[in-house]
């Protein structure tokens, strides 16, 4: 699998901040670890290595993680018989090692949970991340790196209310991430308006231009510095029957 190809499958799984990583072959004789993450500040992600098929690696193999700057292990989370995992103490690392299993590394995946604290930014990478496959001499047969990117939490649209008639021109608020650009489009996917969330988290904008009578969904989409995240829909109807204003 190329860069592109992992890219591709990449994008399937950063929003649930969820990736399986995989052994890569680089040379004849070499051979490259590499995952990538996209986690919310404040929240945890897995990063998961995958797909070994370099030569056979006995009892006593190790597969460690180093943590990115900042970041902390919390979890090896690995249901599989065999192997045995540990968190480093202050988090810095974790390792799984082969204790039983008949053919170490090549079925299944590898997954440790990284912890962002809240006050990282979205949209920066943060560094350090490195994973080592080792055999039980401690001779590192494949090394590498994990991208760990900061992403944007989801926000959250409290307004307009749900399940009321409205008029055609609803005021819409809620909470995002300080200093997202917040987009609020219709079940179309077309912009019914926008704001930028304050120093607090709120946000509120109002449409330009008249909604449809009828129903309709609405959802809200926060970017900042490269990242983006949706809120859940939000279903309304615009009538007649709306209360004036």
């Amino acid at each position: 699998m190329n860069r592109s190809s992992r890219t591709v499958a990449a994008a399937a799984l950063t929003a649930a901040g969820i990736l399986a990583g995989a052994w890569l072959p680089a040379a004849a004789d070499d051979r490259v670890l590499w995952a990538e993450v996209t986690i919310p500040p404040g929240r945890d992600g897995v990063v998961e290595a995958a797909g070994f098929t370099g030569p056979a690696l006995g009892k006593g193999s190790t597969l460690t993680l180093t943590a990115p700057a900042a970041a902390r292990v919390t979890g090896v989370p690995l249901g599989t018989p065999g192997y045995r995992g540990a968190v480093v103490a202050d988090g810095r690392g974790a390792v799984y090692t082969a204790v039983s299993a008949e053919h170490p590394w090549r079925t299944g995946g590898f997954p440790f949970v990284l912890a962002v604290p809240a006050d990282a930014v979205p949209g920066t990478r943060l560094s350090g991340c490195a994973l080592r496959l080792a055999d039980a001499d401690g001779v590192t047969r494949a090394a590498g790196g994990c991208q760990v990117t900061v992403g944007l939490g989801e926000p959250v649209l409290t307004r307009p209310e749900s399940g009321v008639p409205l008029d055609a021109r609803p005021s819409a608020a809620g909470t995002a991430h300080p200093g997202a650009r917040v987009t609020v489009s219709d079940k179309d996917g077309h912009e019914v308006c926008a704001g930028t969330a304050g120093s607090d988290g709120h946000w509120t904008c109002t449409p330009g231009a008249a909604l449809p009578d009828g129903p309709n969904r609405l959802q809200a989409t926060a970017a900042l510095n490269g990242v983006s995240a949706s809120s859940e829909q939000i279903q309304i109807t615009v009538g007649e029957a709306a209360p004036a204003r």
